[in-house]
């Protein structure tokens, strides 16, 4: 080889080094995708890895947590639809973002509290939204919400067979059952619509698994032979000794002539008749194959190992536990969510998170992975340093608080309360004069069945819990007196106008 040969080697393999470093360096330096995908009502155990339901099997969430990881202690700050969705998307507690209950026409403050994906958008990223949003039901025209570029989604709850939807700002009637139907609208999406030389955010936020639970077609009744089994430390059981008088009522279903004041209260029978909490897990069928199909999408198109997946619920649901449906009041069973967090770039498989973590922390998540600065009154915290388990977490938070506010929907589901989870107990104030509190010892007591309150042995520990309760209250600027109160009320003839 002559030395020009020489020379011109070395050029080319230099030049070769240098362009695969400027290749790795804009891979490494390129923005991450979102996708946020949204049950409503599933329990937090509702997972084929919690082997409650040994006939449930949901192999796309499962991945999920296979090649990702799962919260242990994820939760909500107030467990219905509409108070939750907002704190997803602003990072703030319903009492400061002003949407307290199901209401049907209260919307966040959107531009004093701008929803995460505004802030994506003003970054260059391309927003969709697809699915249940359950904000301010009388919109109309005006149902799109700030901060995305697509819109695909439907007044109030919406229905599982043939839904009325808003494709952005079209209104008609689609064909078919729901969950199928947002998922194709997504994967449409993700291949057709959206700009491919921008990085995006696509919110894929179901119906399901909300009651009247109904599955698909393909799914219905697939469950029959199998036995729905009891709840975990046979809370089935309870009889509410020793336990709020509300609590005894609400699980009477507020039929007040059925109900007997007496601590020796019979629990409901089990099953609990009426409620077909099998018909809830076949619902969730449907939701996982649809997983499936996004993330074989996102596959096909290039961007799975660079999307943020997300996947979790608005809130926890009884399944039974306590003589209970439904949610909204301060047990696990109701507070406690799934969360699984794919990202192979900053996730290891398998990852498992104990930390306590709260449906206010994913806007800040979300828009620190973006490299997009958290705004002032976003509450929560980032959790990307809890992702990585070779981390100290010795600076994340030790305690939380949890609020419920009375909703005309469900008088009967509790008063207005706070609640304070802090290590392994919990301590719920319900604000009445002529009722008793509660406090739980969880590593004792992890049903929740034995209340400590009036236990002259747990004094102490119920005293340092309400100081920090107050602490927390000052901190995230808890005021029973601000507007929202006002705005609230039932929906005026010109509110359901517009």
């Amino acid at each position: 080889m002559n030395l020009f040969s020489t020379y011109k080697t070395i050029f080319l393999l230099l030049v070769s080094i240098i362009s695969f470093s400027s290749c790795k360096q804009k891979e490494e330096q390129k923005k991450p995708n979102f996708l946020f995908v949204l049950v409503d009502d599933q329990p937090f155990d509702a997972l084929e890895s919690s082997g409650r339901y040994p006939f449930l099997k949901t192999p796309n969430m499962q991945r999920l947590q296979d090649e990702g990881a799962i919260f242990e202690n994820f939760y909500v700050t107030q467990s219905i639809c509409s108070p939750s969705r907002a704190s997803f998307l602003t990072g703030t507690y319903p009492h400061i973002h002003g949407v307290n209950q199901n209401n049907k026409h209260v919307d966040p403050d959107w531009e004093t509290y701008q929803p995460y994906n505004a802030h994506l958008q003003k970054a260059g990223y391309q927003t969709a939204h697809v699915g249940k949003i359950h904000m301010a039901h009388y919109r109309n025209e005006k149902h799109i919400r700030p901060g995305f570029d697509y819109w695909y989604s439907f007044i109030g709850q919406g229905d599982y067979f043939d839904p009325k939807v808003n494709d952005n700002g079209k209104e008609y009637q689609e064909k078919g059952y729901i969950t199928d139907i947002l998922t194709d609208k997504a994967v449409n999406w993700l291949k057709e619509k959206r700009d491919a030389n921008k990085p995006f955010s696509l919110n894929l936020w179901h119906k399901a698994v909300h009651e009247n639970h109904s599955p698909a077609p393909r799914h219905n009744k697939i469950f029959k032979e199998d036995s729905l089994p009891t709840p975990p430390y046979d809370t089935h059981l309870e009889n509410f000794a020793g336990k709020p008088e509300w609590q005894r009522i609400k699980a009477w279903d507020s039929k007040w002539k059925e109900y007997v004041h007496s601590d020796t209260l019979a629990p409901k029978p089990w099953p609990i008749k009426g409620y077909k909490f099998k018909s809830l897990l076949e619902t969730l069928l449907a939701v996982d194959e649809s997983l499936g199909k996004v993330l074989q999408t996102l596959e096909e198109i290039g961007e799975l190992e660079n999307t943020v997946i997300i996947y979790s619920s608005d809130n926890g649901y009884f399944m039974g536990e306590h003589g209970y449906w439904d949610k909204r009041i301060a047990y696990e069973n109701s507070m406690k969510i799934p969360m699984l967090i794919r990202y192979p770039k900053k996730i290891k498989s398998g990852t498992v998170i104990n930390q306590y973590a709260l449906n206010i922390d994913l806007a800040p998540t979300i828009l620190e992975l973006a490299g997009v600065e958290k705004p002032n009154y976003m509450q929560g915290e980032s959790m990307v340093n809890i992702l990585d388990e070779s981390k100290e977490h010795e600076d994340w938070r030790k305690s939380f608080m949890f609020e419920y506010y009375v909703d005309d929907a469900y008088p009967y589901a509790g008063p207005n309360m706070l609640a304070l989870r802090a290590g392994k107990y919990k301590l719920v104030d319900a604000f009445l004069e002529n009722d008793i509190d509660e406090l739980y010892d969880l590593e004792k007591d992890p049903g929740e069945m034995h209340n400590l309150i009036n236990d002259a042995n747990y004094d102490v520990v119920e005293k340092e819990l309400r100081q920090e309760l107050e602490k927390l209250k000052l901190k995230y600027k808890y005021n029973t007196d601000r507007d929202w109160w006002l705005r609230s009320q039932v929906p005026t003839k010109k509110d359901k106008e517009s």
